[in-house]
């Protein structure tokens, strides 16, 4: 564990949702091919002193290749297994469309007692499986609000890294809409009964890294969601945030966030990925060897800058208690 005392240090926290094959396509047959491209990117991460959070839906923790991936780096200390909780195929099975499946409904768009039914069932069979308390968690879908907040609290986890910072997004069967635009983009402990504030509960929110596009027509894009040809056009002419996450086309304003990190005294940047994002076809954005071929070089160069740069790697329950201990530092001083 590396002090937090020196103001210089910052962290690189990889965060990677891990979950079935091409999710994107809402298949009612869910396949888990993408647990043996785990370890190529994993070898990745260790060459330059990285460690990933593998935030585990229902599939990918029944399935048996990744149970092995799992216990390895936990044995070894080289990652994390989280929780990550996709609603329409975690038991209890209990319909609220004609086809959850397709609909992939949010967690929070279930009845409250179906809710908590499933995710205790999930962060239960976690446990069991890697025999190892669950402590980190992201929202599936990024759905999140107090409710979901206060239930975290309730099992006692720590971390949470459901906000994307400048970004809101739109429930499927409900007229709720997840908005996270006035949020922090640093590590808070949350309030419970307002998730955009910090507050004095035991739940860290550490957001993912987003850089706001800071051009005021941005906001308009909402008013175009149900065309999707103009909004096409409109993000082309207006680029929306610009997340820490790979795309295929985004290196330089990836490799611009750690620099501007560096600049601003950031503790932490916060990179993302779907583990399916890792095999050819698992994803729209990656769909053959050649895309994985150069999403590969693009995270060989953001690993390579990020070394650099002096950050270390961590994972989110580290950073927790990296952010403590600061905590705590600021206090007694």
């Amino acid at each position: 564990m590396h002090s937090v005392l020196d103001s210089d240090k910052r962290y690189f926290l990889i965060t990677i949702d891990t979950e079935g094959d091409n999710l994107w396509s809402k298949p009612n047959n869910i396949t888990t091919n993408n647990a043996t491209f785990l370890p190529r990117f994993q070898r990745l991460c260790e060459t330059y002193g990285f460690k990933a959070s593998y935030l585990t839906n229902y599939e990918m923790a029944t399935c048996p290749k990744f149970q092995d991936f799992g216990k390895d780096i936990l044995r070894r200390d080289t990652g994390e297994i989280g929780m990550h909780l996709h609603a329409w195929n975690t038991p209890p099975l209990i319909s609220i469309t004609e086809n959850d499946f397709f609909y992939q409904p949010y967690l929070l768009e279930y009845p409250h007692e179906i809710l908590r039914e499933k995710f205790t069932t999930m962060t239960g069979i976690l446990h069991d499986i890697f025999e190892v308390r669950m402590v980190s968690h992201r929202a599936g879908r990024w759905g999140f609000d107090e409710r979901y907040a206060r239930i975290l609290v309730e099992n006692e986890y720590l971390v949470d890294c459901s906000v994307t910072p400048h970004v809101y997004w739109e429930g499927s069967i409900q007229e709720k809409v997840y908005d996270f635009t006035n949020c922090p983009d640093y590590g808070y402990f949350l309030d419970l009964e307002d998730i955009t504030l910090p507050g004095n509960s035991p739940l860290l929110e550490l957001p993912v890294t987003i850089v706001p596009n800071n051009n005021p027509l941005q906001k308009l894009s909402r008013f175009f969601r149900e065309y999707p040809f103009i909004l096409k056009v409109f993000h082309r002419l207006f680029p929306s945030p610009y997340w820490l996450r790979p795309n295929g086309r985004n290196i330089t304003s990836m490799v611009r966030i750690l620099k501007q990190a560096v600049e601003q005294k950031r503790k932490y940047v916060e990179f993302m990925l779907h583990s399916s994002e890792l095999m050819p076809g698992g994803s729209p954005l990656f769909h053959d060897e050649k895309a994985i071929a150069l999403l590969y070089g693009n995270l060989e160069e953001l690993f390579h800058t990020a070394s650099s740069l002096k950050f270390i790697g961590a994972t989110l329950q580290d950073y927790y208690q990296i952010h403590l201990e600061l905590t705590n530092s600021c206090k007694a001083s």
